[in-house]
């Protein structure tokens, strides 16, 4: 997508996704990629791993080397400098350490963290050992942390399967250090789908009918990126998120049905870029 018509050379907003490639083309950088696309920002990536992966699992994961995604990241932070980040797939603590480190060292700014652990197959994409580093180190960096129920669990050391538990769950990572929390609750047991924000202030739930289907792959992967496009894009965090809920809802109201097992979202599913 073009700059606008007078605007000056250069201003098309950049954001940065560090994250694990998906072959599968479903989650991970190239969902996140796409994403970027789609709202009309231009996609910059450090791959953290490379995984072996389609709609019916995870068979192979292997990490990157740390001065690898630590190279890949300075590259970018001091030639096409990023207006927003997100991280996805850490791996291990050894890369969590390295992506904080740089994020911290490049003051780069409007992080959105994914705290991706295991996939929907039951893969594990963080080693457990890693867990702690990335609840201290890179947690505090984030202007939002988007965990699942399951992730928001590991992190607080509670149990999060009601509304309630989702709004604790919000504030508790907000004193652990995150700028805002959003917990997402698309598999409540009570069967409704519901996401739950916390900034310190302001709390905000989004509440809808949960689509029943097996194509949700990348969910997680495309809300935290499409945050950081609107993030980068200028738009408050509020606001970002709800258009990135919005998004979501409906990629996956039109996933395409693509493979034998959990599919991929629909990446074409237009976006709104309102800004404010």
């Amino acid at each position: 997508m073009p700059s606008p018509p007078g605007s000056p050379p250069g201003s098309l907003p950049v954001a940065l996704t560090i994250a694990g490639s998906d072959s599968g083309g479903g989650a991970g950088i190239q969902a996140d990629l796409k994403t970027f696309h789609a709202f009309g920002v231009f996609g910059t990536s450090a791959v953290t791993a490379i995984t072996a992966q389609n709609t019916t699992g995870v068979s192979a994961v292997h990490p990157v080397p740390p001065q690898i995604v630590r190279a890949q990241i300075d590259a970018v932070a001091v030639d096409l400098r990023p207006r927003a980040l997100k991280t996805g797939m850490l791996a291990t603590a050894e890369l969590v350490d390295v992506v904080a480190e740089a994020i911290a060292a490049q003051g780069l700014p409007a992080c959105v963290m994914d705290p991706v652990m295991v996939a929907a197959s039951g893969h594990r994409l963080l080693e457990p050992e890693a867990e702690a580093t990335l609840a201290h180190r890179l947690l505090p960096l984030a202007a939002l942390v988007t965990p699942n129920l399951h992730e928001a669990a590991l992190l607080t050391g509670t149990e999060v399967d009601s509304l309630a538990a989702m709004k604790a769950a919000a504030r508790h990572l907000v004193k652990m250090g995150a700028g805002a929390a959003l917990v997402k609750g698309g598999h409540l047991p009570s069967g409704e789908a519901a996401d739950v924000f916390w900034d310190g202030r302001e709390e905000r739930i989004w509440r809808r009918p949960r689509i029943t289907t097996r194509h949700v792959h990348g969910t997680g992967c495309t809300l935290s990126a499409a945050v950081a496009a609107g993030l980068a894009r200028g738009t408050r965090l509020p606001r970002a998120v709800d258009a990135a809920i919005d998004f979501v809802a409906r990629a996956i109201a039109s996933a395409p049905g693509l493979g034998a097992g959990g599919g991929p979202i629909n990446h074409f599913a237009g976006a709104r870029t309102d800004s404010g």
